[in-house]
């Protein structure tokens, strides 16, 4: 029998009330961490990564709240735990890494006071057993002299070192899940892939699945076995890594491969998405990336897609519904015979174009987009060319 997925997100919503409204900063996702899965979560500054490690964690400040949807641990929903309750799990079965190794330690208490508390709290161990587990988890991590280095205090340590701590102490009452957001972000480039290592191999030999939070696609192609694409508290993609990778399908995704430098090729200028994330105020109506997708046509600006199964992947992009196929039926003219780039689809004018927001006379929405027909009526047709 398959073991069930060790963390399962299931149509998660926070909001965030201001005087001015409701801000909705994630927006309905969904997906799972398998046992001993690296699930990476990628994404410009703003996408909503961070808020939703914090929200599985149960760290959210006021006046966030979760809104809508539900978290299971183990099969068991977490989400609606009261704090008291959330308190124990946090640590136990899931354990975090944060961005700033010295924000993350108490800088009164030595190191190795903090590591024997975490482990007596959450294991029951007497005081000597927990020492002797301290001391075996900061040599795991590769910190020389771990037990004299076990009464030094965070700031005697260097920042990869501090890491190093940081990872040990996310590990030490053995979760089952150890939530990473950025980290790696505030450590020079020439420790990122130690840490990185060390964290992923200490996951390995623990049993505990990793979700990780980056913006940096090379981490995320090195580490995960699987990959979410996050905008504007949306996933756009999500899927195996080499698939992700390798074959993007989501304009996004594209977008942020394309600007990853690379060394072959003759392309001298990186490839930029235009414009910036929207704020959460102004979250454009149906697909989030429109205003920015050199794809989007009418029905992006007017419906939110869901998820779409493409091949091992899932991605929210119109330009893979399997229901809207090119209209077979028309009789191409002539002069369309044995060209292949022209495909036929339907349209009706409507009484007043506007490049936002397009409808037929009836209130249907109209097609834009590479030869697909959304079931509009068949009143008028127009030929479309791929560029």
């Amino acid at each position: 029998m398959e073991a069930g997925p060790v963390l399962s997100v299931r149509d998660l919503t926070v909001e965030f009330p201001t005087r001015r409204g409701t801000l909705t900063a994630i927006d309905g996702i969904s997906f799972d961490i398998a046992p001993g899965e690296v699930l990476g979560v990628v994404g410009e500054s703003g996408a909503g990564k961070s808020l939703t490690g914090t929200s599985i964690i149960g760290l959210l400040d006021p006046p966030g709240r979760i809104a809508g949807g539900e978290i299971h641990l183990e099969g068991r929903r977490i989400d609606n735990l009261p704090a008291d309750a959330m308190r124990t799990i946090r640590g136990r079965r899931i354990g975090t890494v944060f961005q700033d190794p010295l924000t993350s330690l108490n800088p009164l208490y030595t190191i190795g006071r903090q590591l024997t508390e975490t482990i007596r709290t959450h294991l029951g161990l007497g005081r000597r057993a927990a020492r002797d587990k301290a001391i075996a988890l900061l040599t795991e991590v590769g910190i020389p002299a771990a037990d004299k280095r076990l009464n030094a205090y965070p700031h005697q340590f260097s920042g990869g070192m501090r890491q190093r701590v940081v990872i040990a102490l996310a590990l030490a009452a053995d979760p089952v899940l150890v939530v990473a957001d950025e980290p790696t972000t505030a450590l020079d480039v020439s420790v990122q892939a130690q840490i990185i290592n060390i964290l992923k191999r200490m996951c390995r030999e623990h049993g505990a699945s990793v979700m990780l939070i980056t913006h940096d696609m090379g981490v995320i192609a090195e580490t995960a076995d699987r990959v979410a694409v996050m905008y504007a508290g949306r996933i756009a993609e999500i899927g195996p890594v080499s698939d992700v990778v390798k074959r993007p399908r989501h304009p996004y995704t594209v977008g942020l491969m394309g600007a990853i430098p690379r060394r072959e090729g003759g392309e001298r200028r990186l490839r930029q998405i235009p414009g910036a994330m929207p704020r959460l105020d102004a979250i454009p109506p149906g697909c989030a990336f429109n205003p920015r997708c050199p794809e989007a046509f009418a029905r992006c600006r007017l419906t939110r897609p869901g998820p779409m199964e493409v091949d091992a992947s899932h991605v929210a992009c119109w330009l893979y519904d399997p229901d809207a196929t090119p209209t077979p039926d028309f009789p191409p003219s002539e002069d369309d015979e044995g060209d292949t780039e022209t495909e036929w689809q339907t349209y009706t004018p409507p009484p007043d174009p506007d490049p936002q927001h397009a409808f037929t006379a009836s209130g249907e929405a109209l097609v834009e987009g590479p030869g697909r027909a959304f079931d509009l009526p068949q009143s008028d047709w127009r030929k479309v060319t791929r560029p």
